[in-house]
């Protein structure tokens, strides 16, 4: 099963909260994915971010929201506690609690109502999808935003020269720490007539005995195949090379990758989104123009919450 939306575990949470009289909110956390019969594999998942699991956040969120109503209560730093409104709704054996039933509180509706500047709006601020926590959709607008600027870039990648495309690509590997700098004359563009199929150079000792070549291919619509591959793996050959890497503007076929995988030397198959990503990962060709800090409560500062 996926893992169920914050406002599904409100219910699963405070039941959990009703079998005992306190819950360190770890165990909370793992009582009520016990609960839900929340998969190992989904347990797994996690944000975009990469620091979170994603059962934990919604957890989480779910625990604040009842904590805002006044069904929940943290008496001290890491530990959640049921309430007696709460142990009352609990009576009642609701089928679901969600945030339309919460809203019967008034504490909560002052939470919702809560804009930026800590002072009241006439109505609710709810999330653009309400299955949502804040967290996920602050997240998923990032990757929307994300993935429009990496559209971008692929565009701007296919319209530009195949000279100041290799130069770019060679630019991604050293951003990613690959060949120092191009100062220091451990990464060259050497692409040209008669290259043999070589269009940049990375040497990865001051000596350049070892070295990662580099074939860029420019390409709109076409999908790479895998005589392109042997072709660079040819060119690999006549430069007695270990290593190389192939980047395209366009896709890699299943054959193309297949054969990358299966052959002795180390080649590395990068395909446009790919590589998109790579340069907003490394500021490639991108301007930084806001970030935004999410911040949490400091629970030593304070002694009682928990995050």
């Amino acid at each position: 099963m996926t893992t169920p939306d914050y406002q599904s575990l409100m219910l699963p949470v405070l039941e959990t909260l009703g079998d005992g009289p306190e819950w360190p909110v770890r165990e909370l956390i793992e009582r009520v994915a016990d609960r839900v019969q929340i998969s190992v594999e989904d347990r797994k998942e996690l944000l975009p971010s990469g620091r979170t699991p994603l059962y934990a956040s919604r957890i989480h969120w779910a625990t604040t929201y009842l904590v805002k109503a006044g069904l929940a209560v943290r008496p001290r730093r890491a530990v959640v506690q049921i309430t007696a409104e709460g142990r009352r709704v609990l009576a009642t054996s609701p089928v679901r609690i969600d945030n339309a039933f919460l809203e019967q509180y008034p504490s909560f509706l002052d939470f919702r109502r809560r804009p930026e500047g800590g002072q009241p709006t006439a109505a609710p601020v709810a999330s653009p999808q309400e299955h949502e926590t804040p967290e996920e959709t602050l997240e998923r607008s990032w990757r929307t935003l994300r993935a429009q600027l990496a559209g971008d870039i692929l565009e701007r990648l296919k319209v530009c020269s195949p000279h100041r495309f290799e130069e770019i690509v060679v630019g991604v590997l050293v951003a990613m720490g690959y060949g120092g700098t191009y100062a220091d004359a451990k990464a060259s563009v050497v692409g040209q007539p008669g290259d043999e199929g070589i269009d940049g150079i990375i040497k990865e000792d001051r000596l350049g005995l070892d070295a990662v070549y580099v074939q860029a291919k420019r390409w709109g619509d076409h999908t790479v195949q895998r005589p392109d591959v042997q072709a660079f793996v040819g060119s690999l050959e006549g430069k007695r090379a270990r290593k190389g890497v192939m980047i395209t503007t366009s896709s890699f076929s299943t054959g193309a990758r297949s054969y990358a995988e299966a052959i002795e030397k180390r080649v590395v198959l990068i395909d446009g989104p790919t590589l998109a990503d790579l340069m907003i990962e490394h500021s490639v060709g991108v301007t930084r123009i806001q970030s935004y800090n999410l911040d949490r409560i400091d629970d030593d500062y304070y002694g009682e919450e928990f995050t």
